[in-house]
Parts: C-alpha cells; structure tokens; sequence
C-alpha cells in the first residue's frame, strides 16, 4: 500500500543553451508528489504518516524553495556570485532562515546560504525527479515521484528497496540505534 505527500515549491530556473522562451530566466511553482510504499503497520494502521514523508522531505528539499536554480555550466552562474558577493549576501543574510543542510551530489549542489542550487544538467521536471530521488532513496521508499511544474509534468517509478523499521506507536523510522525520535519508543 503507498502513502502519498505533496510538496510546493518556488524557484526560478532557466534552460541554459535550449533555444525558445525557457532560455530566459524565469519563476515557478512546482509540486512535487511523493508515493512511498511499504507494508500497513499494524500498530498505527498506515503505512507512514505522510506528514512524517513531508518532514523528511523537506528537511533537504526546502533549499530548492525560493531558490534559484542554474546549471553548472551557465554563465550566469558567476554573474549571479559576483552581485551577491558585492550585496554582502553570498555567505548568507539574517533574513534567509529557511535553509536546509548544504549537499552535493552528482546531479547537485545545494549552497543554502545563498539559496543557490547548482546542477549537472538543465532543471526540467525530469531532471527535478532525479535529483529528487537521489537525495531521498535512502530515506524513504519512494515508488513515484511526480513533478508538475507550470504546464510541464514528468513522473517517474522506481522499485522499493530499503526494509525500514517503524515505530508500532506512531509509525515513523526508527533511528540507527531501533529509538522512535518521536515518541523514544525502543524496538526489542
């Protein structure tokens, strides 16, 4: 059985190198579907609390949100570190409080202090579910991932593969050391 969470995000991105109206630079509001599959625990009758799949989520995704998003090659890349560099807002503002855990990948780079995300290849909604699914496989097990950004949608299926221990009273993850984080339950 899935669970299934929904996530908005703002960002602005642009397709470096693609000839049309996209090559431009540009705003959305993205969301993003999440299906996590997994036995129904029988302690809380479901299979994971989907505010529980939004937390974990957005623990990382939320450097996407209001974020600008360029590819690695652009050229606008240093532009935009120059201006932020001569605004004083490179290494960070006291206004930017919604920032997640810096990460780099091999489809990206999150430099949250300066709502930033640096990618591999161009930021269609194929590209968001990769990245999206890279940072979070190991975290949930995530059998669809949905992307609608504007007009734009691309979903992707992917096979479950992590055995995720549960907690009976409130159904989240354990930690590494079998402790609900929620509720301090502890697996026997």
């Amino acid at each position: 059985m899935r669970s299934i969470t929904t996530l908005d995000l703002q960002y602005a991105h642009r397709f470096y190198g693609f000839k049309g109206e996209a090559q431009y630079l540009h705003g959305h509001t993205g969301v993003l579907t999440i299906e996590v599959e997994d036995s129904v625990n029988p302690g809380v009758n479901m299979v994971f609390p989907c505010n529980e799949i939004q937390k974990t989520a957005w623990a990382v995704l939320k450097n996407f949100d209001h974020a600008l998003i360029l590819r690695e090659d652009d050229p606008l890349l240093p532009a935009v570190l120059d201006v932020y560099e001569k605004q004083g807002i490179r290494n960070g503002a006291p206004s930017n409080t919604m920032t997640g855990p810096a990460f780099k990948t091999e489809l990206a780079t999150a430099y949250p202090e300066c709502r930033l995300v640096v990618t591999k290849e161009t930021m269609t909604v194929e590209g968001m579910i990769k990245i999206v699914y890279d940072l979070l496989k190991d975290k949930l097990n995530i059998v669809k991932i949905t992307f609608t950004s504007g007009v734009n949608a691309g979903s992707a299926d992917f096979e479950p593969k992590n055995v995720i221990d549960r907690c009976p009273l409130c159904g989240i993850a354990l930690d590494e050391n079998g402790v609900c984080p929620k509720c301090g339950y502890k697996k026997k």
